[in-house]
């Protein structure tokens, strides 16, 4: 067993005693996971994390949030299965086949396996912003033809467009609102009770059938606007 430790959140108000942490591996009885358990030896509490947690309501009844992280998640089983030798090996073979008849049909492996393990909610703004830049890179190829442009000039010209530093500040922008969302929600709790009252109380669009548009609108002009960036596209010099 591990240190001493004793509840954190809401629910250390009707707990304050201190616990044994012990991390269990194997999946057989429970969950594996890790729990604190008391001077007997029974696990009381399963310790949930915020990030990739499986449980979204309290023993009480209230409800946590808990926030996605895809990519660590694959990463975490692979990690965990190279260091336990139980590595699904027919299923990492399987996908190298699957890459390998992709690449020898023209398709990126890696744009299919990250559309393959990226759930809807994260593939589809991917799929609007490669949507965007299709859109850009034809019109900047119609243009390409009226200039006598070869492909090596249009991909340095399509690579060098504003609207790609733009989308690149998009990906930094939407980690950093990530990080702070998470702060706000993990340490300072009682702001984002207010805040999520107030919202309700305030806001039309953020409960109920149109909450979705709180979201969708500024969305669209996110991508409208990375698409007008786009058009002013950096135009090489010719030689």
């Amino acid at each position: 067993l591990g240190a001493a430790e004793t509840l954190r959140g809401p629910q250390a108000q009707a707990d304050a005693n201190a616990y044994r942490t012990w991390h269990k591996t194997d999946p057989f009885g429970a969950p594996p996971g890790k729990y604190l358990v008391d001077a007997s030896g029974l696990a009381v509490w399963l310790v949930d994390p915020g990030i990739n947690g499986a449980f979204k309501t309290r023993a009480d009844g209230t409800e946590v949030r808990k926030f996605d992280a895809p990519k660590a998640t694959l990463m975490s089983y692979i990690i965990k299965g190279m260091l336990d030798r139980k590595l699904p090996w027919g299923l990492v073979l399987f996908g190298v086949m699957i890459a390998f008849v992709l690449e020898l049909c023209g398709v990126s492996s890696l744009a299919f396996a990250v559309g393959a393990y990226l759930p809807i909610s994260s593939s589809a703004p991917i799929f609007v912003g490669g949507l965007v830049r299709w859109l850009l890179d034809r019109r900047l190829r119609r243009s390409a033809r009226a200039r006598q442009l070869d492909e090596a000039r249009l991909a340095a010209e399509s690579d060098q467009s504003p609207g790609v530093l733009l989308a690149s500040g998009y990906i930094a922008g939407g980690a950093i609102a990530g990080i702070v969302i998470a702060f706000v929600a993990g340490v300072l709790g009682r702001l984002d009770a207010r805040i999520t009252k107030w919202a309700e109380a305030s806001n039309p669009f953020f409960g109920g059938p149109h909450a979705d548009w709180l979201a969708l609108i500024p969305f669209a002009a996110l991508a409208g606007f990375l698409y007008l960036t786009g058009r002013r596209a950096r135009r090489l010099p010719l030689p």
